[in-house]
């Protein structure tokens, strides 16, 4: 079996040490020869990168370990680009949750007028990416779980679109081993899903096990009393972050409105606008949250695993979360076809709708990347709020490519968070100002 070479692009990120810890206890599905990091922050790659180097000495020392900010160092010689990039950091998060929040509009990273603004950062860096990768390692597939994902695959498709890159959310992954889990099974990889929709914007229209039964039934009366909360959950009301168990709560609402389908949780912020708004604290976001909790804890506990030079006491976790990203460069490396849910161009998945809209639906993965299986048509509910959100995206991928300010606050104005175009405007100049350093200027 082929030993592979993987840079992680963003390795100052703190999800790098459990996703290392995943690609560690994964070896033997995908034997690794080499792990880059590349981040164009070097002190703070440094603090990870120094405790990951440690991490690997322990658990593989056959592996070469290379941290780094020079893209010819990083890029060169490498199978896999495993990018999951933060431009402007959670610094910049906490403007994108707080601006709208100001005005009475969600505030949230990746939806509304904080995920445009999120988005309008991240194309570049993608981009960057890209064209490091191609430069370099031209044989090389990118896989991109970088947020807000929908945007970033749009800005892919249409300004590189012969670049060999798979775009992946790890949303419906985590709902899906919350519904395993609902009705006994040990895993996700138990069921076999049918699903459409955009990312952070899907319903699942069939779930079955492995001998082909319908598991439908079963989860939703789940969701229908619980949510995506677990019982044992609900029961012991004992959980590590109150943020999520609200969201995975609110999906009982969610799935009330088209009891049919099962949906993706981030639809709450479409459908639940102003729940959400009420329920915020524009004060202390979900940004500071993460900067208290985990940003905090993953960078004391590399710092402390460095200077000890050892990882005896470690609370760093194995992010098994994240195993899908070995099941993605599996299917690459070794043709499994794998079937999973990847944001693809349209080109008639979903019958009726934009052929060069990204939709997140199943796929067949091998060595030559996707193949989306047909979902048919879909329903005017959903295919209304769909070709409205679609719209946002293209209209903010126009706008960083065109430098256009009127396509951006046509965009926020078109986002169905967004309750006219006064406001759209507000909050646009407002994220103009904080983001200069970021956006390309508009004029």
């Amino acid at each position: 079996m082929k030993k592979h070479s993987i840079v992680v692009a963003g390795g100052g990120s703190t999800f790098t040490p459990g996703i290392v810890l995943m690609l560690l206890a994964n070896l033997e599905k995908l034997p690794i020869r080499q792990i880059k990091f590349f981040d164009n922050d070097p002190a703070r790659q440094k603090q990870i990168a120094d405790a990951c180097a440690v991490i690997i000495k322990e658990q593989a020392p056959d592996i070469k370990f290379v941290a780094t900010s020079d893209p010819e160092t990083a890029f060169t010689d490498v199978d896999f680009v495993m990018a999951h990039i933060r431009v402007g950091k959670y610094a910049m998060r906490e403007k994108d949750e707080k601006i709208p929040l100001k005005y009475g509009v969600v505030g949230q990273e990746t939806c509304g007028p904080g995920g445009i603004a999120y988005g309008m950062r991240s194309i570049g860096g993608v981009l960057e990416l890209v064209d490091f990768m191609e430069k370099y390692s031209p044989d090389a597939w990118m896989l991109n779980y970088s947020n807000p994902a929908a945007i970033v695959a749009e800005a892919t498709r249409k300004l590189r679109p012969t670049a060999k890159i798979l775009n992946i959310c790890d949303m419906p992954i985590g709902i899906e081993e919350r519904m395993a889990h609902s009705i006994g099974l040990k895993s996700r990889k138990e069921m076999v899903v049918r699903y459409y929709g955009l990312n952070h914007f899907g319903w699942w229209t069939d779930i079955r096990d492995l001998k082909g039964n319908d598991l439908m039934p079963q989860i939703k009366a789940h969701v229908a009393e619980h949510g995506y909360a677990l019982k044992e959950e609900v029961e012991a009301s004992q959980h590590t972050d109150a943020s999520w168990m609200h969201t995975f709560s609110k999906a009982k609402d969610i799935y009330a409105l088209d009891p049919e389908t099962l949906p993706n949780t981030y639809l709450k912020y479409y459908l639940y606008a102003s729940d959400e708004v009420a329920h915020a604290n524009p004060e202390y976001t979900r940004a500071n949250e993460v900067m208290a909790g985990r940003e905090k804890h993953v960078f004391s506990e590399c710092n402390r695993i460095a200077e000890l030079g050892s990882t005896e006491g470690s609370t760093l976790e194995i992010d098994e979360h994240a195993s899908y990203i070995v099941d993605l460069a599996r299917a690459i490396a070794y043709n499994t076809h794998e079937r999973m849910l990847l944001i693809v161009e349209n080109n008639g998945a979903i019958v009726n709708f934009e052929e060069t809209a990204m939709v997140e639906v199943p796929c067949i993965v091998g060595t030559n990347g996707p193949e989306p299986l047909v979902q048919g048509k879909i329903p005017r509910f959903q295919k209304g709020l769909m070709e409205q959100q679609v719209a946002v995206e293209k209209l903010v991928v126009e706008a960083w490519a065109e430098k256009s300010y009127q396509k951006l606050w046509q965009a926020i104005t078109m986002s169905k968070i967004v309750p006219n175009a006064t406001v759209a405007k507000q909050i646009l100049d407002e994220l103009v100002e904080v983001n200069q350093e970021f956006w390309p200027e508009l004029s």
